[in-house]
């Protein structure tokens, strides 16, 4: 005796649909036929809230996109949250961002210690995370298959510019003022990893907590070390605390600088002029770059978000942007984490405003390049290179 087995009408229509339907409408966790959502994290307040700049041009970014119809018919929903560089908060907003709104991927992001709170918990949720908006080694080792980093290493910045000082400019002794987080640390390796390779030693290594707001002492050990050249790096409010220590004293050495503080305008105004002279490292244009899409985006800015300051802090939300919006354009209207990924893959010295980006199958370090630029009286740079590769 034969038997059959009768697949129910509903479940025969159910498997039929799951293999026709688009992935839109099998609930790709923050896609929708019309809506892509994405979320950031930023310091809108606190020590750090300069910064903050960053989440706010992303915004401007995703509004350009939308006034142009989006990608593939779906526009974006933008979620911008203030985490004020704490850890803490910025743990609560990932959850927030996967358990509550549940958007599609994260977009830039300031800081490592509030990072590095969040890496793991969306890499367990298979959440796309594009262009930490640090340059430490935590978002590539160990590799992760859903979070791409554009910001170039601080370790290879740090090595660079500490070699420009010496073999460019001709300082020989050479001081370092560092936070001490991952930030300063990262880029201190690069800066002692320079010197060694020269056989030279470091005149000054000093270091300040995040929380620090007395830096008398800093300065002082920074003059006595009789340093020509001392590069920083800081959050923008310990570079202004230390510039007014050191110019009470007497002491002038050559400031340089990562791109971390590369909006000269800004420096210039919260350091009450101290910032001219200052050499900088850029991963972007300059603020009044001729490139055609500096001059779209100022466009933008006037009519979009005039109320914002057009400046590097700002557009660099752009510039973090911008690649993953290439991924999302490349995965086509199918869009899933995993069709991101693949997307993303694809990209080989891909160019906006920003770094040229590659990636690939085992290659998460998308930024590679900086050039150097001075700032003048005025607050504006000139630039002193073109793109350099800064890799070791």
């Amino acid at each position: 005796m034969i038997q059959r087995t009768f697949v129910p009408i509903c479940s025969f229509v159910l498997i039929i649909l799951s293999i026709t339907l688009p992935v839109s409408a099998q609930q790709v966790r923050g896609v929708t036929d019309t809506e892509i959502l994405v979320g950031q994290w930023g310091p809108q307040t606190g020590p750090a809230a300069p910064w903050g700049a960053v989440a706010r041009g992303t915004d401007l970014f995703f509004k350009i996109i939308n006034e142009e119809g989006g990608i593939h018919g779906r526009k974006f929903k933008y979620y911008l949250r203030d985490d004020s560089y704490q850890p803490a908060k910025t743990k609560a907003i990932a959850k927030e961002f996967v358990e509550q709104i549940g958007v599609f991927a994260v977009v830039a992001g300031v800081g490592v210690a509030t990072g590095m709170t969040a890496r793991d918990y969306l890499m367990e949720n298979k959440m796309p995370w594009y262009g930490p908006v640090t340059g430490v080694y935590n978002w590539i080792q160990p590799f992760q298959k859903y979070l791409f980093a554009l910001y170039p290493l601080f370790d290879d910045e740090a090595y660079n510019l500490t070699g420009y000082l010496y073999e460019k400019l001709g300082y020989k002794k050479i001081g370092l003022f560092y936070q001490n987080d991952d930030y300063g640390k990262q880029g201190t390796i690069g800066v002692e990893r320079y010197l060694k390779d020269k056989e030279i030693d470091l005149v000054a290594k000093v270091s300040a907590e995040v929380t620090d707001r007395d830096l008398g002492t800093h300065a002082l050990k920074l003059k006595k070390s009789g340093a020509q050249a001392v590069i920083m790096l800081t959050m923008p409010t310990h570079a202004a605390l230390i510039l007014s220590e050191t110019a009470k004293i007497g002491f002038k050495p050559q400031w340089a600088t990562s791109n971390t503080l590369s909006d000269s305008a800004l420096m210039m105004q919260i350091t009450k002029g101290l910032w001219v002279g200052m050499i900088n490292s850029f991963f972007s244009e300059l603020p009044d770059s001729n490139h055609p899409l500096m001059v779209k985006y100022r466009e933008a800015h006037k009519k979009l978000a005039p109320q914002e300051r057009w400046g590097l802090f700002y557009y660099a939300g752009i510039g973090f942007a911008e690649p993953f919006v290439e991924g999302v354009r490349r995965a086509g209207r199918n869009l899933t984490p995993d069709s991101w990924v693949k997307a993303m893959e694809t990209l080989k010295d891909w160019q906006g405003i920003g770094v040229p980006v590659t990636y690939g199958p085992m290659e998460r370090q998308g930024g590679k390049h900086v050039f150097y630029g001075k700032v003048r009286p005025d607050g504006s740079c000139e630039r002193l290179t073109d793109w350099i590769k800064i890799t070791k």
